[in-house]
């Protein structure tokens, strides 16, 4: 059997605030992401599900576990994982392609490939006339489509998304959730994504991982057999999608009961 694309095993995070007890905010988490496969994250507010992909992505270091990409030790961030954010991260001094230019930066491709790549990209999502603005010109979607281009230019092995579409108006959402499915199904990315969006998880993932209420668990694994392309419009009146939400509604919500008036303060989310 090969290696899998991302292997996380036994992780624990732990966080202690100035002048307050430890926060165990993942306890002994253990995931695993094949090649090309699109797994989705979710769980109650504040749970760890972000804590987990920063780990993943070498920005958080876990008390203890393990963590592997196709079988390499990650202690750091590095070009093997892209990240996007819920922010847009771009930098505002730079037009769309020099943005998305920029994660080639290191790279030993040449200067006529760098190009050729960009343009690629910028033709993948759409903003083929926008290569010249900055991002205070562009909407909120075109800007997080600019920080999707900018993580896949270089083709990372793996692609983490930290509720990439969290902070668009719902329209917004939708399109951009199309055109996600659109990037994934023309190039078979390998995707770890967070969302607090029941609905999306179904659409985008091949599996789902429900998470405990804090400290972080994987409380279920939720395979998603429904036939691909998607579309949500078509999806959502199906019986096959009704039913996934129901069960994982129920698995989320029992789990924010528990949550219900217990607060930290600890940065965790």
């Amino acid at each position: 059997m090969t290696e899998p694309m991302l292997e996380m095993k036994n992780i624990w995070v732990k966080f202690t605030p100035a002048h307050r007890p430890e926060v165990v905010a993942v306890e002994d988490a253990s995931i695993t992401v094949q090649e090309n496969e699109f797994v989705s994250l979710i769980g109650p507010s504040g749970c760890g599900k972000s804590t987990l992909l920063r780990a993943a992505a070498g920005l958080e270091q876990p008390s203890s576990g393990i963590i592997k990409v196709q079988g390499q030790t990650v202690d750091r961030p590095g070009a093997d994982r892209g990240m996007v954010f819920q922010a847009y991260t771009l930098f505002p001094w730079l037009t769309v392609k020099e943005n998305i230019q920029f994660a080639l930066k290191k790279t030993a491709l040449t200067s006529a490939e760098k190009e050729d790549r960009v343009q690629q990209y910028i033709r993948l999502i759409g903003l083929e006339g926008f290569e010249n603005s900055f991002p205070n010109q562009l909407s909120g979607g075109m800007r997080q489509r600019v920080a999707i281009a900018r993580a896949l230019v270089y083709r990372p092995k793996i692609l983490l998304m930290d509720e990439p579409f969290g902070a668009l108006d719902a329209q917004t959402r939708l399109l951009m959730q199309e055109l996600l499915l659109e990037v994934w199904e023309k190039q078979r990315s390998t995707v770890l994504f967070v969302t607090h969006d029941v609905e999306e998880a179904i659409l985008l993932s091949d599996r789902i991982l429900v998470m405990t209420t804090l400290p972080g668990k994987i409380k279920s694994e939720i395979n998603i057999d429904i036939p691909r392309p998607r579309r949500l419009v078509e999806m959502e009146t199906s019986i096959p999608f009704a039913a996934y939400k129901k069960q994982l509604l129920e698995l989320v919500r029992e789990e924010a009961r528990k949550s219900f008036g217990y607060q930290v303060s600890s940065g965790v989310a």
